[in-house]
């Protein structure tokens, strides 16, 4: 595929920008939910350009190659930059971009706390900013917003903040300032998570998979349980051999023969877990959302505090799939883990609708 990839067009009224798989997923979803909107503004097929700006993790490239085929399909153009493919790229992704951005009428972004979406934002003049779901940040992003503080993501260490977050504080804080309805320009945030706090001027429009739905399934449902996989000992958080207890553990005492690793876990973890509890790792090539849609799926999934325990049960309505979370132990999490992190993840189990809460097991 070339860098810029798709056929190119007049200058689109939407332009969105995706650093994840779920981020393009919850674009799609996004534009299935706007499309008489769409159709109006950006002609027939209601197609607008996507931006892909890469990141250099081969799982996360894959996950987002097949979603960009989709994209693809449902009439969008898709432009791929290497955003991160050396000392170079971010200048020649910037200066081949920053047309675009001046004419864009809509930017829609998936994640408001990432640097590049922030300098991004510091050159467009788009009268509506959208913000689509990049999982469980969804939820402090709104809050923060709600409370003007500093964009910071949960589960960064508390404290000052260190010399490159000095340096980029006059690019954050001026993404923060757009980001804060004013004047003609409106905030939208598309949103499969329960928000409490929205601020004044912003627009909430649920997200509820609508276009999942439409487009995979319904499922073949097995007889067992599947396991959700997550990073948190990727980010620092959770004490890997506590994870693996945990994990361990909980497949146990449900039955659980596969495991849905996150596209972020370690290929050392990874190798652990199978060699010691005996789970078949799976590798998905999509977003979980769309592989529980198409099936095989377990009747019941296990998961830990994490995004899905929000969006399965909205992608899977009308099947017979249970969805079921357990806590995390605080005395899993690891000494550099944020002090938010229990309290932002308990949060997470707590807010989450159609889910059956499961006893916190014991990881020795």
């Amino acid at each position: 595929m070339s860098p810029r990839a798709g056929k190119p067009g007049p200058t689109p009224h939407t332009l969105a920008f995706v650093e994840s798989p779920v981020q393009l997923l919850n674009t799609l979803e996004w534009a299935h939910a706007h499309a008489p909107t769409l159709r109006t503004e950006e002609g027939p097929g209601a197609g607008f350009t996507l931006v892909v700006l890469s990141p250099t993790d081969p799982m996360t490239r894959g996950q987002l190659r097949r979603m960009a085929e989709l994209a693809r399909e449902e009439g969008h153009e898709v432009r791929w930059e290497e955003a991160r493919g050396g000392p170079a790229a971010p200048f020649q992704t910037i200066g081949g971009l920053t047309s675009l951005l001046r004419r864009a009428r809509r930017v829609v972004m998936g994640d408001p706390f990432s640097r590049y979406v922030q300098l991004l934002l510091t050159i467009t003049r788009a009268r509506e900013l959208v913000v689509v779901d990049d999982g469980t940040a969804t939820m402090e992003f709104v809050g923060q917003l709600s409370r003007g503080e500093r964009l910071v993501r949960w589960h960064r260490k508390g404290g000052r903040p260190g010399p490159r977050d000095l340096l980029f504080a006059p690019v954050s804080s001026s993404a923060r300032r757009r980001l804060t309805p004013g004047g003609d320009r409106g905030v939208e945030v598309f949103s499969s998570m329960p928000i409490e706090e929205t601020p004044r001027g912003v627009t909430v429009t649920a997200n509820d998979f609508s276009w999942t739905r439409a487009r995979f399934g319904p499922p073949r449902i097995t007889k067992g349980a599947d396991m959700v996989g997550t990073s948190l000992v990727e980010t620092g958080v959770v004490d890997g051999d506590r994870y693996l207890e945990a994990v361990k553990a909980l497949a146990g005492a449900h039955g659980a023969a596969r495991y849905f690793a996150h596209r972020r876990e370690s290929a050392e973890k990874l190798h652990r877990l199978a060699a010691e509890t005996g789970l078949e790792i799976v590798r998905p090539d999509l977003p979980l959302e769309l592989i529980a849609r198409r099936g095989p799926i377990g009747r019941t999934i296990l998961s830990f505090p994490s995004t899905v325990v929000h969006t399965l049960p909205l992608a899977l309505a009308g099947t017979d799939v249970k969805v079921a979370v357990c806590d995390i132990d605080p005395a899993w999490l690891t000494e550099n883990a944020s002090p938010r992190a229990q309290g932002f993840l308990s949060g997470v189990t707590g807010t989450a609708r159609d889910v059956h809460r499961l006893s916190m097991v014991r990881a020795v």
